[in-house]
């Protein structure tokens, strides 16, 4: 997932009697890296790994969590250059976003669909041609719910059925930039995008909770007006009052807290079961999310609290930087490599933990070569992608990709079929 803002967030207004922990500040900016919420990511991302193998019921809910942590870090960026500048650069803001995602989503979508056409068998093949060009378009969510293809059960033979996420991002992206530009305008501009944060989460809520009743839950589980809970209630978090709240809460206090809430979201994401569970669409997602924000409040606003530095150690840390390509591809490469690792009727020589062990191996370094060879030039103007260079070659590769698209001949429907439902 996406959550990638760099974990930046403003300073906190200091409090009397307290001072702040030497994080990495950006002179530039004035604002710091929190770590911690690199971490997070880390962790949201093992829990859809394990998810998505069969290994963990709640792991599901690490979307949400990567979802809550865009919120906060975008709205975040957003208010600070409100503050700064007085104004939002919106163009700006959406092409360091075009920027940040696009070569990673451009590579995978390119790799997968030739990879899907070579080895992934009729069906696969069918269901990725039929996707793509709505990936292209970053709504594949509404394609998915206009076509009445069920997350739940209807996931197991489309490639980029992780990618629903990312449209619901990208939306995000869209229209919540907008409304703080309009917002972030004068004495009380942080208290008003705190209010329509807030108000915006409520809605979602009430959106939720009359569609989760229906029989197929798909259209509130990947609606981005349902989803948006999580991601205003991330904004919220990042919100002055709100810092300001956090970080007058005594860091014993915090720790406290932060224990209860890594303890409850753990119970969350280990015996969760999807939409069989009575509470998930009743209000379940909207606390959870709110956990989630709570959590990532302290993590930011008070320093050194043990939660912090746990979350901010070094493997959840590294885990998170690799996060938005390690989500981009281990869908994929689940797909195409666990049925010939495992067998499709028993568990092969690797045995079933073996073979997702292997899956994500491949998914790791698939993920970290991505992020060392197209994200991080592209982004930071390096090496190959120096000036202009990362931004044509990323429009040629989305040309080629389109080429591709239109080159793969249709599989003739019936032909084969690939049945992974122990993935799930």
């Amino acid at each position: 997932m996406t959550s990638s803002a760099a974990a930046l967030v403003p300073p906190v207004p200091p409090v009397p009697g307290r001072h702040r922990a030497p994080e990495g500040r950006e002179a530039s900016t004035g604002r710091h890296h929190v770590s911690a919420l690199d971490g997070l990511r880390g962790f949201a991302v093992a829990a859809v790994l394990l998810f998505h193998a069969g290994h963990l019921d709640g792991g599901f809910l690490g979307v949400d969590l990567f979802f809550v942590l865009s919120g906060f870090l975008i709205t975040g960026l957003l208010l600070g250059e409100a503050a700064r500048k007085g104004r939002i650069a919106l163009a700006s803001f959406w092409w360091r976003r075009v920027r940040r995602l696009m070569p990673a989503l451009v590579c995978v979508v390119a790799v997968v669909l030739a990879a899907t056409w070579a080895w992934g068998g009729t069906n696969l093949l069918r269901f990725a041609l039929d996707d793509t060009p709505w990936v292209g378009a970053q709504a594949v969510n509404w394609h998915y719910i206009g076509e009445h293809i069920g997350y739940w059960d209807g996931s197991g033979t489309r490639v980029f059925a992780h990618l629903w996420s990312i449209g619901v991002e990208w939306q995000f992206y869209l229209v919540w930039p907008l409304v703080v530009a309009v917002a972030a305008r004068g004495r009380y501009a942080q208290a008003i995008v705190a209010s329509l944060a807030g108000a915006g989460a409520l809605v979602s809520l009430l959106l939720t909770v009359w569609l989760g009743t229906a029989v197929d839950t798909t259209r509130a589980y990947e609606g981005t007006d349902t989803r948006a809970a999580a991601l205003l209630l991330g904004a919220l978090a990042a919100t002055a009052p709100l810092r300001t709240l956090a970080s007058r809460v005594p860091r014993r206090a915090a720790d406290l807290a932060c224990l209860a809430i890594t303890c409850g979201l753990a119970v969350a994401w280990t015996v969760t079961g999807g939409e069989r569970s009575p509470l998930l669409f009743k209000g379940g997602l909207f606390l959870h999310s709110l956990a989630a924000a709570v959590l990532i409040a302290f993590l930011a606003h008070i320093p050194g609290t043990y939660a912090a530095r746990v979350a901010g150690s070094r493997l959840p840390r590294r885990l998170g930087e690799l996060s938005y390509s390690l989500y981009l591809w281990h869908w994929p490469v689940y797909l195409l490599l666990l049925p010939r690792l495992s067998g499709l009727s028993d568990l092969g020589p690797l045995g079933d933990w073996g073979a997702v062990a292997v899956a994500i191996a491949v998914s790791l370094g698939a993920a970290a070569l991505t992020k060392a060879c197209v994200e991080d030039p592209v982004r930071f103007r390096k090496g190959w992608a120096r000036g202009r260079r990362g931004a044509v070659a990323v429009t040629l590769a989305a040309v080629a990709t389109a080429v591709l698209w239109a080159t793969v001949p249709e599989p003739v429907a019936g032909a084969g079929t690939v049945d992974i439902e122990q993935l799930r």
